[in-house]
């Protein structure tokens, strides 16, 4: 009887483990096969702002379209002012809220910020410093100065806080002009003359008492915000609403429309201190314009005036003359007398003669 008790005693330790891996691998099958379970496996990897994540073939795309400006034997550093109340800059303006996925270009950054995906720096007056002394800190030098309500959620294993905040609480509609810094360069390596885009930075316009005042917030080097910009399509047309072009395009082919404001000089001066007055400020900005412009041109050859003014009036005389001979033959064959035909000869009759018959 004791023998028959220690065995059922063996055999039922030696079943359990089994039937409890039987029962574990049934719940694993079970949650693998669940809709529910996937369902909410991709609604967590979801992102609260719908921007998609930067992968490696994103940031390899970012370094090759990286424009070195090392080795340029000649720059000109100018800083724009792009306006966005004009409509060839509405493209950068429009939509003030997110609208069937598209968002402009100041709710991309503060979404990307928010997201810890994004480093901004502080805005001074007078020179830009992209170091980690100079880099702001969104929740104290944006949120909580702006007065926008956001709520926190803290990192993961220690890293930095994310911020959700309510689409109608970004200040999107009140970012009315953006400075644009800029370096027109030539590379004589390569022989490259083009333009690049450094960085960008959003201008904040508030209505008060005292009138408008504007504020620049913050300076984004845009090599860092490239790759997020360069699927964010955008309507450039009231004629075309096809989104044929991105933010990327929109600033690579410098679609916008900016006025200079500043060139880098070694007095660090603005335009507006050098020239007080507006009818000067408008000529020396022409005159930035005509020097970049003239600079350009003088990088290829180009054919003396006098010569190709001597060849246009060789080519108009040769033709000249040639409509001169053509028109005095033509003259001479209208002038030439026809050509008169001998009148052929008429058949005489056959002549018989007649004899009398005896």
């Amino acid at each position: 009887m004791k023998r028959l008790y220690y065995i059922l005693a063996l055999t039922s330790i030696l079943i359990a483990p089994l039937s409890l891996y039987a029962q574990e691998e049934g719940n694993d099958n079970q949650e693998r096969r669940s809709p529910r379970a996937r369902t909410g496996g991709r609604e967590s990897d979801k992102k609260e702002s719908g921007l998609p994540e930067l992968t490696i073939r994103a940031q390899d795309m970012n370094e090759r379209m990286t424009q070195e400006i090392g080795n340029a034997r000649w720059m000109r550093v100018i800083y724009r002012q792009v306006d966005l109340n004009k409509e060839q800059n509405a493209p950068l303006y429009y939509p003030v809220r997110p609208l069937n996925g598209s968002m402009n270009l100041f709710s991309t950054i503060f979404q990307l910020m928010s997201e810890n995906k994004l480093e901004a720096y502080r805005y001074e007056d007078g020179f830009e410093a992209f170091d980690e002394e100079h880099l702001i800190n969104f929740k104290e030098d944006v949120l909580d100065r702006a007065y926008i309500y956001y709520e926190e959620i803290p990192g993961q294993a220690g890293g930095a806080p994310s911020y959700i905040i309510n689409e109608s609480d970004i200040p999107s509609g009140d970012v009315m002009a953006y400075y644009v810094k800029e370096a027109w360069y030539f590379d004589q390596n390569n022989s490259v003359f083009d333009v690049k885009t450094l960085a960008i930075c959003p201008i904040l316009t508030v209505s008060g008492d005292l009138g408008e005042q504007t504020t620049p917030l913050f300076w984004i080097p845009y090599e860092n915000i490239r790759p997020y910009i360069t699927n964010s399509r955008i309507m450039t047309s009231n004629i075309n609403n096809a989104k044929t072009f991105t933010i990327d395009d929109y600033f690579r082919r410098r679609m916008f429309e900016g006025e200079i404001i500043k060139t880098e000089n070694l007095m660090n001066r603005t335009l507006r201190q050098m020239y007080p007055e507006p009818d000067s400020l408008m000529l020396a900005q022409k005159e930035i314009e005509k020097q970049l412009e003239t600079f350009q041109q003088s990088l290829y050859w180009q054919p003396d005036t006098t010569q190709v003014a001597n060849t246009k009036e060789s080519k108009k005389a040769a033709k000249s003359s040639r409509v001169t001979k053509t028109a005095s033959t033509k003259t001479t064959k209208a002038t030439k007398q026809p050509k008169v035909s001998t009148p052929k000869a008429e058949n005489s009759a056959p002549v018989r003669s007649v004899r009398k018959r005896r």
